[in-house]
């Protein structure tokens, strides 16, 4: 509530009023509710007033304990606004509304209203009813999973989606979530063991469970069913991982070569949605895993002659090309570095290469893409695809100045080992200038 001042002109006189003003809301927007008229504030200053408009806005929603009883002007003016108020509730139109609300008129003041138990309701909401499109729900039950399996399976994947965390600090982000709610189930008791046994249950499914998933993705999305994105990346255990066998010491993307881990496989298809994975042991060479993923591939979701696998050059060898062309797949892979000297007579031919035109993002029309160039070189046994782009070019060019001022650096401590006589035989300085 707050003070309105208006004036009224009669017979050539001035008239002064203030009026109790209430902001409501209305189906047009907040309008402005009269509740009832003041005269001229006398007794007493408009500061005075502005605080009694504060206790009767508090009053007049029913905590008179907030109003001085010894102010007799206020109380005046409360009767008088609980009078005009009472009025307005008797009138037949406002009674009809009340009583399709059921019968009561309650007032409420939202400045006094306190909550607990926030819970997140949208995010959730929106991820089980993508839950329910995809239909995991019946293809968990398929597997003979029990009410109590799904529902957790369905948070742990919600989860993930949403605010992924690990299984210990995935309990406390359920149970501030509606997904009690919304799966009809009580998780105040839900440790962080139930959800590792979960786990442990849904493994020996995972064939199924992808087959199934990637068949309703593929009807439900109208998804691409001919190329295949293979690529291979690696996860390490910070402790020693002495009940998995498979936890084993190699190549360390991460840079943790002291930590045991795992090399995970994935597939996924032109538009980015997952297909197959498997898990190798982590010492598997990345080169090794191609024929034993397509086998998995053809196996869960069919690989039919023609396809096309698109992979790195870690997986480039002439064994795996072979096991391609075997099955009779079509593939795109990058060459090895080592192979880039074949070509230098190519690349220096910039007049044969053509620009791919790549258009900006529609929602980021400011992107800036950077330049391509690729020119086709046809030979007997395979067609390549020659590259030239702005990126590889800083990239390449970062790569050979790092290691352009490592060198600088080594032999200028190097020289001054030598001008501090540390070093002096002429055989040891070359020796030491053959390493670097």
């Amino acid at each position: 509530m707050y003070l309105r001042r208006t004036t009224r002109t009669h017979k050539g006189k001035t008239y002064l009023n203030y009026q109790l003003v209430e902001s409501v809301r209305t189906p047009d927007g907040p309008r402005q509710k009269t509740i009832c008229s003041l005269g001229d504030l006398g007794p007493g200053s408009r500061e005075e007033w502005a605080r009694r408009a504060r206790k009767l806005e508090h009053a007049v929603a029913g905590q008179e304990d907030l109003l001085e009883p010894s102010d007799a002007e206020a109380e005046r003016v409360l009767e008088k606004a609980r009078t005009q108020r009472s009025k307005r509730d008797t009138n037949p139109q406002r009674t009809a509304q009340s009583q399709l609300y059921g019968g009561e008129h309650i007032t409420v003041d939202p400045k006094l209203i306190t909550t607990e138990c926030h819970r997140e309701a949208g995010t959730v909401h929106v991820g089980y009813e993508f839950w329910k499109r995809l239909g995991l729900d019946d293809i968990l039950k398929a597997q003979g999973l029990s009410e109590r399996i799904r529902r957790l399976a369905c948070a742990m994947t919600l989860n993930r989606l949403i605010k992924p965390s690990s299984e210990h600090a995935m309990p406390a982000w359920i149970k501030r979530t509606a997904l009690a709610d919304i799966l009809r189930q009580d998780f105040d008791g839900l440790g962080e063991s139930s959800l590792y046994r979960i786990l442990d249950i849904l493994h020996p499914h995972r064939s199924a469970i992808e087959t199934a998933l990637v068949e309703r993705e593929r009807s439900l999305f109208n998804l691409d069913a001919s190329i295949y994105l293979y690529d291979l990346t690696s996860l390490y255990f910070e402790g020693l991982a002495m009940a998995n066998p498979k936890a084993q010491r190699g190549y360390n993307r991460d840079g943790r070569p002291e930590c045991k881990q795992v090399v995970v496989g994935l597939v996924v298809g032109r538009e980015g949605f997952p297909i197959c994975h498997e898990v190798f042991a982590g010492n598997t060479q990345d080169v090794t895993t191609l024929e034993a993923m397509l086998d998995r591939l053809s196996a869960r979701v069919g690989l039919p002659a023609g396809s096309t696998i698109v992979m790195d050059r870690g997986l480039a060898s002439a064994k795996n090309i072979a096991q391609l062309e075997s099955r009779k797949l079509h593939y795109i892979i990058a060459s090895r570095q080592s192979e880039r000297d074949r070509w230098l007579a190519s690349f220096a031919d910039t007049v044969a290469f053509t620009q791919v035109i790549r258009e900006p993002s529609p929602t980021n029309p400011g992107q800036k893409k950077t330049r391509v160039d690729v020119q086709l070189v046809r030979s007997e046994e395979c067609n390549y695809v020659l590259c030239r782009s702005e990126q590889r070019i800083e990239k390449d060019k970062a790569i050979r100045e790092k290691q352009e001022q490592r060198l600088i650096d080594d032999l200028e401590g190097l020289s001054k080992r030598v001008a501090s006589g540390r070093l002096s035989e002429a055989k040891e300085i070359g020796e030491a200038i053959g390493r670097l």
